[in-house]
């Protein structure tokens, strides 16, 4: 027995009649098992060494490039892969499935966060980052010869799932929409606080009640009422008070930071860039970096695929070049 078949041995034994079991896992293009690894931490190496992982440690959380200590799409990221497996533990989940989830859920967001997704859907009529998470893994990226890097089904369910209206059908997918949640409720608030944007005592009376009043008090009344709820259950859940309070927190940080006037002029400078970079590849498709030589048609899905894919700085780059003019003084 190899080390690979004695932890699927150990995850039989030990986990949640519940979990998802990795020997249980499908690709589909079959391939023969590792040696060490389950198909789960196959699947989270997969995405760690894509390129659209790198890329997300220069794209936008909320702030645009503020300083070296706010979160980006990256860290942002790894705290809900964190929390994630703290989650699952509890539950005697799969960690793997979950941490494979939480490593791909928003690699295909935009540059400029959810500024430039709105963008982009202003300009085509339908972009969800969630869609371009999914499409990433199973179609831009690639693994050896193929195109996409053949996850297993239920990473890519948990990926697709982690927002919008399609529940994922593993509990490990489902941790991965609540805990996306939180982590960016509360390490958002963190960075409001930094940014001079609000204090603590301007959270809701029922946030600091049920919460407390620092973004490690607030992950951990959510956290340990998910497992409360969830423990032994056949779906992941939150109590309804403890719902109640995060959402009446989601609607403060909507009003004071998502959508503070403070943070409007760079919103609509970002999406500015991002709108007539849009509009530059359609028009001259073949300036994209990477484009097929003498291609002769470029489909509207593949500029979105290269705007989307872009980082913050390598927008504001293209942005200057195409629409700056260059001056020597």
């Amino acid at each position: 027995m190899n080390i690979r078949e004695q932890i699927e041995e150990r995850e039989a034994l030990l986990l949640s009649p519940y979990a998802a079991k990795s020997r249980d896992a499908i690709r589909d293009i079959e391939e023969a098992p590792d040696p060490l690894r389950t198909a789960f931490q196959r699947d989270r190496d997969r995405i760690i060494h894509s390129k659209c992982f790198r890329r997300l440690k220069h794209k936008t959380q909320v702030y645009i490039a503020p300083g070296d200590h706010y979160r980006t799409r990256m860290t942002h990221t790894l705290e809900v892969g964190q929390i994630g497996r703290t989650v699952a533990r509890a539950l005697r989940l799969n960690e793997d499935l979950v941490e494979a989830i939480a490593m791909g859920h928003d690699v295909g967001h935009t540059p400029f966060g959810h500024v430039g997704e709105y963008a982009l859907r202003d300009m085509v009529g339908h972009f969800n980052h969630n869609e371009q998470s999914l499409r990433m893994v199973e179609v831009l990226e690639r693994h050896g010869d193929h195109q996409g890097l053949n996850l297993t089904t239920v990473v890519r369910d948990g990926i697709v799932g982690h927002t919008g209206a399609t529940i994922p059908v593993t509990l490990e997918g489902q941790i991965i929409r609540i805990v996306d949640r939180i982590a960016y409720l509360c390490h958002d608030f963190d960075d409001a606080q930094r940014a001079g944007m609000l204090t603590a005592e301007a959270l809701p009376f029922e946030v600091r009640e049920h919460f407390g009043m620092t973004p490690s008090s607030m992950i951990t009344a959510m956290v340990e009422d998910m497992v409360r709820e969830s423990l032994d259950k056949p779906a992941i859940s939150m109590s309804a008070d403890v719902e109640m309070t995060m959402n009446l927190f989601r609607q403060f940080m909507f009003k004071h930071v998502y959508l503070a006037p403070a943070l409007i002029p760079d919103r609509k400078k970002a999406s500015h860039v991002v709108k007539n970079l849009f509009t530059h590849f359609m028009e001259h498709p073949n300036d994209m970096e990477g484009c097929e030589t003498g291609k002769a048609f470029y489909s509207t899905r593949d500029v979105v695929d290269y705007v989307a894919g872009l980082t913050d700085q390598y927008a504001i780059k293209l942005f200057k070049q195409y629409y700056i003019p260059n001056i020597t003084l």
